[in-house]
Parts: structure tokens; C-alpha cells; sequence
């Protein structure tokens, strides 16, 4: 067996550049390239198949049925080759037949092999073949068995192209041959409306050669490429200007972190020792990089690898001299920005005059790109699949992001119907914005505290530009998730006074860090025992701020001295039972006496709260809330403990309704006992930030809602038309005897009464 990727890659490529070199024909060269990669892998079948009029043939092979090549064929999807092609994949299976995509073909005589493993061959992003090898023996193969392979793909994929071989047509990506209007779905990343015309990010770089002549004359040119590509990272940062600080700024720090990481350069110089070029070692560590994205649950984990991926983007346009993005030929007129992805430093690289929208294929709403865009006032819509194949250089683009749409190639009807809802809702933002200043009060004189969620140093200015009561839950987490290493108990104080300060008189609550789950910091190993199967219940938020002590003493001793003098508002988050929160309190407490004993300014007072997200908590109510002085529902949470449901899984994120007889009866259950104890209750959460739902809440008897400061002005506009008195009877007589559709129901007492919930 090969005892390095670099031996037997060299190895490999060594052959593979005579056959390349010589007269023969296509098919002789792969007869004796799989014969090549067999004999250096030790492989009893090495198989080559190519996509042709959108099936995969097997092309070439060594061990299988020489009968069976340009007879076997498997759809895009089909057998575990068709699954590698269709979602660019590797597989290494002991027991091929145990995967639940194998297809037996008979007549390859592969009954006689065990063991599988196949890569990709992968031609401007999309699969146009995939090569494979089989072992009669059950067995895993190693890493460096699996690296060999993709290396030899990659310039497999030169020779096929070079040959003629590849299916231009079955390979069609970004030729846009529909030219009819068409409206496409994402997910909604950063709020806003835009219209603009359609440029991509950046052309592809075609890589011509992948086998090395030079192997130092290769590395230099990395080298080189790196020091220019640190340079422009540098000269980036320095420029960036969102007028103020924020946690952006250190997204971008970690952005420079990535750029000068020595494991990723370190991977370019072994895949450049194995025998290829310096473009083609970029790309192959790129390709690594995707795959490992696509086997990434974990969303924050997988946002730094888009980070690093932005980054090889860049060094191999620099490293081929293909430097021109649509930032550096300059942006012509209002544009919608079209990328597979982006990095925070190359969004920073466009005309904000002309930027008017981006459009991902990817990303997600805690990327760093996300949370740069939203710092620069950018809507960004992501998650839109197939984007390259749908919009077309120069199309005319309506972006909503508000409804997570973009309309493409607009008929008449959808502009005259995206301009009148433009006009809506800047209408509909100018009235919100015009009533700010109005009380919160429903027609009745009930007085609703409404308060915005926040994790960001900027969304304290939502306070004024909303004219919300303070800010209900601030995320303490988001500072650790966007930071390269664990935040120093100074950096924490600095934010946490800096929030306090800009919030003045209004009151915010600080919810204590809430990590793990799918809130992973690679730079911090939370679960001894590997990959949590239920990470949502797994080992999290409280449970590890109580086991990481230091942690907690740390972020107590922050949030104590930055409120000197002020009111501190503290929340546990994920609180099961009541001896956790008695355990965290007494924690912050003793952290109080240890600076004061050291005469530092104390606040004023320190109110303790918990969140009630595991329902399991409401059944000791009676026990926890003698000692609590706020209580803070988590909607979101609560829903999926309580409908044992993932609120991230696509299946189910819609199927169980905020306003079910379920979650609301819960609800109620919890009013009485609580304002009897005289502890104030919230809810924070999406549920709150939805008019008919936050109607219902409040018919309820809950007075205090936290939810995002873009629902603040729809939120309180409804509750400014709605009778409470008048709502309390009716959602009660409605809960003992649920209809078949409570929301429906709802929705027309809101509509009969006049209560503004569009």
C-alpha cells in the first residue's frame, strides 16, 4: 500500500504525463491510465466513467468486465457513481452494497468486489466523469488514498477535456438559454428591496495545465501570489469604513487570520510536491475544501470554510494572472451582484453607489458576508439554487428580499407589481417611522413594552431609528461566534459598556453566551465524545457556561464592571431545572463580592432572569420564580422541545404553527403564576414579531414582547388598533375549544374588529 498521498501521486502523475504526451487515442489513453493508477494503488479495479448525453459511461476500466465498457450507463443520481457526479461527492465504502444508492450492474461482474471508493472529475465546477476503485476485500480506504485520487481527477479532467471528450452540453452551466420572465426563491439573509442588473462576482478561471514541469518554479509563484494576495487583504481592512465600530470589524480580522493560515498553505505546497501546477494545487485544495463543506452540519463551521474558500478564489486569479472581478472593471449602473458565495473583503471591494443587492447560491444568516452586508445596508438573498443557469449577464433583476424572491427578466406585470409594493413599503416604513415616538398602548390603555433583539454593537441604533423600550435580549454569543480566538474578558467589558452606553436609560438585557449545539467554535471543543446526534438538545448554552466555569467567571466579571453604576439585566440561557439558574446566580454573586472586595464601582443592582425554553422548566415554576426577577420566553426553542421537532430541518421549519391550540395553551399556563409572583414576562423570539401572533400573545395577558427592530413599527401599529379587553374572552373560549384552524380564526376577529395585521 502507498505509504503517502505525495508518493503516490507523484507516481501516478509521472505516468499519466507520457500518456498525456502521446499520439494514441482518446480511448487508448484511459485503457492505460486506469491501468497506471491501478498498478500504483495497488487497486484490483480502477474504472473511468464520463458523462455523456447526460448519462455516465463507463469509459475505461482495469478489473471489471471489459464487455461492460460503452455498455454500462448510469443516470446522474443513479448507483453510488451517478450519487458522486450528481451531488460532486467522494465515497469510500467498505461494503459497496450496503450504501443505500448502490445499483447492481450484472454486466461489470462487480459482485466480486467489496470495497468502493470514487472521486469526482470535476471541470468548471461541475462533475463530468468520476473515477473509482474496488477491493474484493471489505475495507476503508486511507486518506492518502483518497487525496491520491482527487489529484489524479483533476488532471484526468485535463487530458478528457484536451481529448474532445468532455459533454459540452451536459455541461452547461451559466449558458442561460431561457429568456422568459421567472421568479426564483432563497432564503432571506439581510432585509431590504433592490433593483439592478445582473453582473457576476467573477469569471471562472480555466486551469490549462495541471501537471508541473517546475516543482520550485511552482512554489515561488505561490509564494509570490500570497504575498500580493496579504497585501490587498491588508489594504482592505485599513479602508473599510462603516461609519463606526462593529463586530464586523472583527469578522475582518478573523477574514486576515484566514490569510495568513499556515495549515492551508502548507496543503497548496504538498499538492505542488504530488506533481501539479500552482493553479491546479489551488484548486485542488479548493475542491477538498467544497467537499468538506457539503459534510459540514455545523452552519458556523462551515461559514469559516466559505471564508476560506473566498480566499483561494482570489490567490488563483492572482496566481493566474486572471485578476479581473466586476469589482476591479467597476460596476456601471445600479447592480444585483451574482456569486456561487462571497468573503466579507470582497464585498468591501464594490461601489456602494451602484451595489444595489447580492444574490448567493449559498451563504447563510450567520456568514461573515451576511454580517457585513447588513453593516452596509445591502439586502442579500441566498440559498438560490441554480442561479448561473436561470439569470444571465445584463438581465434586469427585482430583488424582495422582505418575501425572500427575486423576479428575473421582469414581465410588465411583475415591475408594475414590485414598484407598487416598493412604494408600500416605503409608505408603510415612513408611517412606522412617523410613529416611533407614539406610546405603545392598545385602544383599551394597555401599555405593551416592545424591545428589540440584538447581538451586534450597530443594533443598538435600531433603539432610535424604531423607538423601541430597549433591547430584551442581547446575544452575548455573536461575539465569540465572529472571533478568531475566545474573546479576553477586557474585549467582552469593552462591547457590554459600549451597548449600555449607546442604549442610555433603556434597559437591555444581557443573555449569558449561549454556545454549542450548531453554534460550534472550532476554536473551543465542547463535547468530548464527538458529533452530538441531537445537538439542539445536546450539551449547550447553560449546560456548558456551568461546566466551563472559567468561561462564565469571565463573562460575569465583564458584564459587572461594564454596568458600574448602572442597572445590570442578566439572563440564563436553556434553563432546565432550578437549581441551574440558583448554580449561575450564585456564580455572578460571587463574582460581585470578588470586585468589590477589590473596590470596584458595583452596579446599582443586578436583576436575574432566566429563558424558558425546555418545557420542562414550567413545571417547577413554583420553585424558580421566589428567586427570579423576569421571566423570558424563547419561542423558537420551545416550539421545537415541545413539538419534538427541528426547527432547521426543511421538512419541518413550516409544518407546526406558532398559533397551534399546543403552543398557546402552554402560554397561558404560564400568565397567572408568573404576574402573581410579580415577576415580569416576555417573550423573545420570531413568534412576537408577527403581528397576528404578537395579537395573541398580548390577548393572553403578556405585556412584554422582544423580537427584531424591523417588526417593531408592523408590531405596534396592530396593537394600537386592537381592544384587548375585547380579544381576552375570545382567544380564551377558542383555546378550550380549539377550531380546526385556529389562525384562520384569529384572522378574521382581527379582521372583523379592525386590527391592522398586514
Amino acid at each position: 500500500m502507498v505509504s503517502s498521498t505525495t508518493a503516490s501521486a507523484r507516481e501516478i502523475l509521472t505516468g499519466l504525463h507520457d500518456v498525456m504526451a502521446s499520439r494514441t487515442n482518446a480511448q487508448a489513453k484511459l485503457n492505460k491510465v486506469v491501468n497506471i493508477i491501478g498498478g500504483a494503488l495497488d487497486s484490483e479495479v480502477c474504472s473511468i466513467y464520463l458523462l455523456r448525453d447526460g448519462v455516465l459511461e463507463l469509459f475505461a476500466t482495469r478489473g471489471l468486465k471489459q464487455e461492460a465498457v460503452h455498455v454500462t450507463k448510469l443516470a446522474l443520481g443513479e448507483g453510488l457513481v451517478g450519487t458522486i457526479a450528481e451531488h460532486v461527492e467522494t465515497l469510500n465504502l467498505d461494503e459497496a452494497a450496503s450504501h443505500p444508492d448502490f445499483a447492481y450492474k450484472p454486466e461489470t461482474g462487480e459482485e466480486l468486489f467489496h470495497s468502493f471508493a470514487g472521486v469526482p472529475i470535476v471541470r468548471r465546477e461541475e462533475a463530468v466523469g468520476v473515477l473509482s476503485i474496488q477491493h474484493a476485500e471489505p475495507r476503508k480506504y486511507d486518506d492518502v488514498v483518497i487525496e491520491a485520487l482527487q489529484t489524479v481527477a483533476m488532471v484526468l479532467s485535463e487530458l478528457i477535456s484536451n481529448a474532445g471528450l468532455i459533454d459540452e452540453t451536459a455541461t452547461a452551466v451559466g449558458r442561460v438559454n431561457n429568456t422568459a420572465p421567472m421568479r426564483l426563491t432563497g432564503l432571506k439573509l439581510v432585509d431590504g428591496m433592490a433593483r439592478g442588473h445582473a453582473v457576476y462576482h467573477q469569471p471562472r478561471v480555466t486551469i490549462e495545465h495541471t501537471v508541473a514541469e517546475d516543482t520550485e518554479a511552482e512554489r515561488h509563484r505561490v509564494y509570490s501570489a500570497f504575498d500580493k494576495m496579504r497585501e490587498q487583504i491588508e489594504r482592505m481592512a485599513s479602508q473599510a469604513e462603516f461609519g463606526g465600530g462593529g463586530e464586523h470589524q472583527e469578522v475582518l480580522e478573523m477574514y486576515r487570520m484566514f490569510a495568513y493560515d499556515e495549515g492551508w498553505s502548507r496543503r497548496i505546497n504538498e499538492a505542488i510536491d504530488s506533481g501539479l501546477t500552482a493553479e491546479a494545487a489551488i484548486e485542488r485544495v479548493q475542491q477538498r475544501t467544497r467537499m468538506r463543506m457539503r459534510q459540514i452540519d455545523d452552519p458556523l463551521l462551515a461559514d469559516r470554510m466559505h471564508d476560506l474558500e473566498d480566499l483561494s478564489n482570489r490567490l488563483l486569479r492572482i496566481v493566474s494572472g486572471q485578476l479581473g472581478s466586476a469589482a476591479q472593471l467597476g460596476l456601471r449602473q445600479d447592480t444585483i451582484l451574482i456569486a456561487r458565495n462571497l468573503g466579507p473583503a470582497e464585498l468591501l471591494e464594490y461601489d456602494r453607489r451602484r451595489l444595489k443587492g447580492v444574490i448567493l447560491e449559498e451563504g447563510s444568516l450567520t456568514s461573515h458576508v451576511t454580517i457585513v452586508a447588513r453593516a452596509m445596508g445591502v439586502p442579500v438573498l441566498g440559498r438560490v439554487a441554480h442561479v448561473r443557469r436561470m439569470i444571465g449577464e445584463g438581465d434586469l433583476l427585482l430583488l424582495d428580499g422582505n418575501e425572500s424572491t427575486v423576479y428575473v427578466r421582469p414581465s410588465d406585470p411583475m415591475e408594475e407589481s414590485f414598484e407598487g409594493k416598493l412604494a408600500i413599503s416605503q409608505k408603510r416604513r415612513a408611517a412606522f417611522a412617523a410613529s416611533k415616538n407614539e406610546p405603545s398602548i392598545t385602544r383599551d390603555g394597555t401599555k405593551i413594552t416592545l424591545m428589540v433583539n440584538a447581538g451586534l454593537r450597530d443594533d443598538v441604533s435600531a433603539l432610535d431609528v424604531t423607538g423601541a423600550d430597549g433591547i430584551g435580549l442581547f446575544r452575548t454569543e455573536f461575539q465569540f461566534l465572529v472571533s478568531a480566538t475566545l474573546p479576553q474578558r477586557e474585549k467582552q467589558q469593552r462591547l457590554y459598556r459600549e451597548v449600555m452606553e449607546a442604549a442610555g436609560d433603556r434597559p437591555v438585557v444581557f443573555r449569558t453566551v449561549d454556545i454549542g449545539g450548531d453554534k460550534a467554535l472550532p476554536y473551543m471543543r465542547l463535547d468530548e465524545e464527538g458529533q452530538e446526534e441531537n445537538p439542539a438538545m445536546g450539551w449547550r448554552a447553560l449546560r456548558v457556561a456551568l461546566e466551563r466555569e472559567g468561561l462564565m467567571k469571565a463573562q460575569a466579571r465583564a458584564l459587572i464592571e461594564a454596568a458600574a453604576g448602572r442597572t445590570l439585566n442578566v439572563m440564563f440561557p436553556m434553563v432546565s431545572e432550578p437549581w441551574e439558574f440558583d448554580q449561575a446566580k450564585a456564580l455572578f454573586e460571587a463574582q460581585r463580592a470578588w470586585l468589590a472586595s477589590r473596590n470596584r464601582m458595583p452596579p446599582t443592582a443586578i436583576r436575574y432572569g432566566a429563558m424558558l425554553e425546555v418545557p420542562a422548566l414550567a413545571e417547577c415554576l413554583d420553585i424558580l420564580l421566589p428567586n427570579l426577577d423576569f421571566l423570558s420566553v424563547g419561542t423558537n426553542d420551545l416550539t421545537q422541545f415541545l413539538f419534538a421537532a427541528d426547527r432547521a430541518h426543511p421538512k419541518l421549519a413550516e409544518r407546526y404553527d406558532w398559533l397551534s391550540p399546543a403552543i398557546l395553551r402552554f402560554l397561558r399556563r404560564l400568565v397567572a403564576p408568573v404576574h402573581d409572583a410579580g415577576v415580569q414576562l416576555a417573550v423573545c423570539g420570531e413568534m412576537g414579531g408577527r403581528p397576528l401572533e404578537a395579537m395573541a400573545l398580548i390577548g393572553l395577558g403578556i405585556n412584554r414582547l422582544s423580537i427584531t427592530p424591523v417588526a417593531i413599527g408592523p408590531v405596534k401599529a396592530m396593537l394600537r388598533s386592537l381592544d384587548r379587553a375585547a380579544l381576552a374572552p375570545v382567544i380564551n373560549g377558542l383555546l378550550d375549544r380549539p377550531p380546526a384552524d385556529m389562525r384562520a380564526a384569529l384572522r378574521d376577529w382581527a379582521v372583523q374588529n379592525g386590527v391592522e395585521i398586514a
